[in-house]
């Protein structure tokens, strides 16, 4: 009798499994929604077309962007989270979004277990920048200056809560310095305020550095493991003496918890050979961003790291809770 149970639920399981094959390629037979949670024109948005407009022409259906712009992008992934988990709405997340959101804002209609990852795209990582008379010409210095003056230094950043906030943050607690935050309402403030001199650090963007191109500006480090291939003589922090920093943003797709695991592999191989292509790196890179083709595993990792980075950052910090 046992026996002959198990045999009917061994046939009921692989009648499920091939079913859930047959959709997965059957996949899609209707237009996708990309859910982008800023406003047309940004870099998340055209990293977004990029990637959608050729996902579009190997799955032969049209992808739709979808702008959702409000309340630092969580707006747009409340409304990604109740989705349908078909596969017919998929957003596009970055490690602001997606990671330190959850640590500053605790009473958000969605939790890192609302989405399934489908595939990284892309990444960039932060840079610590000086103004170009600061006597400090390397982390080993600018520490060593914090360390004999303080309280004196301060930092901008675009915003309390923001990546250069909570990087600036992690660097001030591994390497045992103090400065002042002062912050700002977006980067580009943050930017001209280090070129003024009103303070003398920033962690910003691979992208804002490249577009900046002040020779007011001293980047003095890459908060990354490795060189980014986009400013391949700038040093690591690791490096240069502090182990293991990593502050990257990254941009990825994500579906509604319960996505079919089939129609995850499908858009991941897909998103996989997208990538391959000498055009979409040609593009992505022109944003300032380094390709990163990962699978569904290594994203969720990457996504579950930073929480767990952030959260802890957040906490020594004290950086106020909304």
């Amino acid at each position: 009798m046992i026996s002959f149970v198990v045999k009917r639920l061994s046939a009921a399981i692989a009648c499920v499994a091939l079913a859930t094959a047959a959709f997965a390629q059957d996949f899609p037979k209707r237009p996708i929604t990309m859910i982008v949670p800023f406003a047309a024109g940004g870099t998340s948005d055209v990293i977004a077309r990029t990637v959608a407009e050729q996902m579009g022409i190997a799955l032969g259906q049209t992808i739709v962007i979808e702008n959702v712009a409000g309340a630092g992008g969580s707006t747009a992934l409340a409304r990604a989270s109740r989705a349908e988990p078909d596969g017919y709405t998929i957003a596009i997340g970055n490690a602001g979004t997606n990671a330190a959101t959850y640590t500053i804002y605790p009473k958000l209609p969605f939790t890192p277990d609302s989405f399934v990852p489908i595939a990284m795209v892309a990444k960039t990582f932060g840079i610590i920048a000086l103004r170009k008379d600061f006597p400090a010409k390397d982390l080993k210095e600018f520490i060593a200056y914090a360390k004999a003056n303080p309280g004196k230094l301060s930092y901008g950043s675009a915003g309390i809560g923001s990546a250069s906030h909570l990087a600036a943050e992690l660097l001030k607690s591994k390497a045992g310095i103090e400065m002042t935050h002062v912050p700002n309402k977006g980067m580009n403030p943050a930017l001209i305020d280090l070129m003024g001199g009103q303070v003398q650090a920033l962690f910003a963007s691979v992208p804002g550095m490249l577009s900046e191109r002040s020779d007011r500006l001293r980047p003095i480090a890459m908060a990354e493991r490795k060189r980014s291939a986009l400013l391949p003589d700038l040093a690591t922090l690791d490096e240069q003496g502090l182990a293991g920093f990593e502050v990257g943003n990254w941009a990825g797709l994500l579906g509604p918890a319960g996505l079919d695991p089939a129609i995850v592999r499908k858009l991941n191989r897909e998103i996989l050979d997208i990538l391959a292509s000498a055009e979409v790196k040609e593009r992505i890179k022109t944003l300032g961003y380094d390709l990163i083709a990962s699978t569904p595993e290594e994203f969720g990792a990457q996504v579950g790291n930073d929480v767990a980075r952030w959260s802890d950052v957040v906490r020594r910090a004290n950086v106020p809770i909304n």
